[in-house]
């Protein structure tokens, strides 16, 4: 009975968890990759930054809601929905919650990295945001508090009942503008409510996220109290619990399409074969085209071989940042298709618009008149 008991005890216990830390380990991100995905949103407030990481995790809400908000654009209306506390928070910024939704692979990707990796993503965050404020582009101003905690980088709303989503570019804020600090790289989007639904923040100590209640917490809360209306939607102590989304553990984020987040690092890809493993791939696309064909990586703008020195610029351009490089311009050469028997080379626009020109004078052409019918009796002999 107790073997029983034990057998039945690994079956449903330790089976699921072994299964649990094999995908950790297969689906871990480097620090570089970290970077690149969390770059995109590494310089927003943390009360708002903080319901984003747990909202990822939450990928089917983030879609529902979408819909829900582009069908009734007011966001008082989500607070009766069943979703997440920090899915109907996000949702009160519908400009961040609609970037999300249309980037619904990005979303599962944070989702798994803060579910799995909490403390990594913590770090990552305050890797970007030490690179930022050392070239000028994270400082203090009229929309934003930029405070230091033992060396902890926070990021606080500068007014009371406002806050403001920062608007940036990872490609190049993270290495400065080229030329004087801070000159207009990030700027920020419309005065949004701090509303009662930002009920969360970091404690970057301990690298986590924590509730506050609104009766404790960093000073933004403390100036930003008189302004809330408290409502047991969002004020519970249910909530100290920061529970996260267990179905985005099971789910595969299509990882060719995290490569767009390369921002940071140019050189890291979120290929599994780059982690010894083989790159999922599509079954459909395979069997119709030669995925193996160097073009296709070159016209994606993946860089095949080592780029040639670039040349100096002209006097009075700046250089580019030190860390960005150019993509060079794909080289197409021609190719033989043993199945036509004929050379294809690239595509020729002025020959293709000629080609096509040619086509349609043909086809307006008048058609030749119909012949006359002939008169019934009419034989071959009384036409000789």
């Amino acid at each position: 009975m107790c073997k029983a008991l034990a057998l039945l005890f690994c079956v449903t216990v330790c089976a699921p968890l072994l299964e649990c830390q094999d995908q950790t380990a297969e689906s871990a991100f480097s620090p570089d990759q970290l970077d690149n995905l969390l770059a995109p949103v590494a310089l927003y407030p943390d009360p708002l930054l903080a319901q984003l990481l747990v909202a990822a995790t939450y990928p089917d809400e983030i879609d529902q809601a979408a819909r829900f908000l582009r069908a009734s654009p007011d966001p008082a209306g989500i607070d009766a929905e069943p979703w997440d506390v920090s899915v109907k928070a996000v949702a009160h910024y519908p400009e961040v919650l609609s970037w999300m939704a249309d980037s619904l692979d990005w979303a599962v990707a944070v989702g798994q990295a803060y579910a799995w990796q909490p403390e990594d993503v913590m770090a990552a965050i305050q890797r970007l945001r030490a690179e930022a404020r050392a070239v000028g582009n994270l400082e203090t101003g009229p929309q934003q508090e930029v405070a230091d905690d033992d060396g902890a980088i926070e990021i606080w709303p500068a007014d009371d009942d406002s806050i403001y989503v920062p608007v940036y570019d990872p490609d190049v804020v993270y290495f400065g503008s080229g030329g004087a600090p801070g000159t207009g790289l990030v700027t920020f989007g419309p005065a949004r409510p701090i509303g009662v639904w930002l009920n969360r923040d970091f404690d970057w100590r301990h690298r986590k996220i924590f509730y506050h209640g609104w009766d404790h917490g960093p000073r933004w809360v403390l100036r930003a109290q008189s302004h809330i209306q408290l409502s047991p939607v969002y004020v519970d102590a249910r909530f100290g619990q920061i529970a996260t989304g267990r179905a985005v553990l099971g789910l595969k984020p299509n990882r060719a399409a995290l490569d767009r987040y390369s921002g940071v690092h140019r050189d890291v890809t979120f290929s599994r074969a780059e982690a010894g493993g083989a790159a999922e791939g599509n079954r459909i696309i395979q069997r119709n085209m030669d995925t193996r064909d160097p073009r296709i990586g070159a016209f994606r703008g993946i860089e095949q071989s080592p780029p040639a020195a670039a040349s100096q610029p002209p006097a009075g351009e700046t250089h580019m940042p030190e860390r960005v490089t150019q993509m060079p311009i794909p080289q197409f050469q021609p190719s033989h298709n043993e199945a036509f028997g004929e050379n294809r080379g690239p595509f020729e626009p002025q020959a293709a618009s000629q080609r096509g020109q040619a086509s349609r004078s043909e086809m307006a052409r008048p058609a030749p008149p119909p012949r006359a019918p002939e008169p019934r009796g009419t034989s071959d002999k009384s036409r000789r």
